[in-house]
């Protein structure tokens, strides 16, 4: 169907694209999944349909808090140690560099994290009775009627100036091929069931999106790299006679999807991906 909703739907659409089945397509079932596996990556990773925002929860285990807190290689309740690298610099000296496990696992679907949402200490948690803004809401509970907004918009902002710098924001870092969130933070002011919001980016699974199936992109770049492998299959059957006349010509299918291939990433950069923010300071 010219609208492919499943996975091999779209295999049969770039069949047809290419001439099948008038033309038999001189590629191995094996060959045409790995393509699409490929083009599904790239899609996910370039394309800016390919991923979609969206805030995850996640709720710290004492597992956490103590491989988070390892010293030393001193190792934590769960079995995890402090990672040891050796490093060698000339001839002689060697230098020993320590990694706490301060990280949370990400599931592989998230590629991107901006932010975690500012968890914060005593001086702003409601429930704590102790607090500032718990004595504040305390007090003027019963006053909501003759409470002007503007006083209370004023208070508010003020007890956020002082939290801002009082409270560090939380330092974080992320590299996808990880699969780890690591927190910069002192993991002994976290409590066991404390969640977390993560701000992340996670990738469009097309067995939960169908239409991804059917990209606009999606199609054509995946046509482009089966013929370009239908062309590495042939080229070493160059002139070779078919019954009928018919010459095969594996090197001039593969030139063609090359320059197929440079048109699409052309076009991915120009119209498709998202442009790199720009470097300040």
């Amino acid at each position: 169907m010219a609208q492919p909703s499943t996975r091999q739907e779209l295999i049969n659409y770039c069949k047809r694209k290419l001439g099948y089945p008038v033309l038999e397509i001189n590629v191995a079932d094996e060959q045409i999944e790995d393509l699409v596996d490929d083009a599904v990556q790239f899609f996910q990773e370039r394309h800016f349909d390919g991923v979609f925002q969206t805030y995850m929860k996640y709720q710290v285990t004492q597992d956490d808090i103590d491989r988070g807190r390892a010293r030393g290689g001193t190792s934590s309740s769960v079995g995890i140690t402090t990672t040891i690298v050796n490093e060698t610099v000339g001839n002689s000296t060697s230098f020993k560099f320590e990694e706490n496990g301060n990280y949370l696992p990400v599931p592989p679907s998230v590629i991107g994290v901006n932010k975690i949402f500012h968890f914060d200490g005593a001086n702003s948690i409601t429930n704590n009775m102790f607090s500032v803004k718990y004595q504040l809401f305390l007090n003027d509970a019963y006053y909501w009627g003759s409470t002007e907004l503007l006083t209370y918009a004023m208070v508010k902002t003020y007890l956020e100036d002082i939290e801002f710098m009082l409270t560090t924001q939380k330092q974080i870092r992320f590299n996808k091929r990880q699969d780890r969130l690591y927190l910069d933070i002192d993991w002994g002011s976290l409590n066991a069931g404390t969640y977390l919001v993560i701000d992340c980016f996670r990738t469009m699974d097309p067995n939960d999106y169908s239409r991804v199936w059917n990209d606009s992109f999606l199609k054509p770049y995946l046509t482009a790299l089966i013929k370009k492998q239908w062309g590495q299959n042939l080229i070493k059957f160059q002139g070779v006679k078919l019954p009928g006349g018919i010459e095969l010509n594996g090197r001039q299918l593969y030139d063609d999807a090359q320059r197929e291939i440079d048109v699409i990433m052309e076009k991915m950069s120009n119209t498709y991906e998202l442009p790199p923010l720009d470097m300040i300071g």
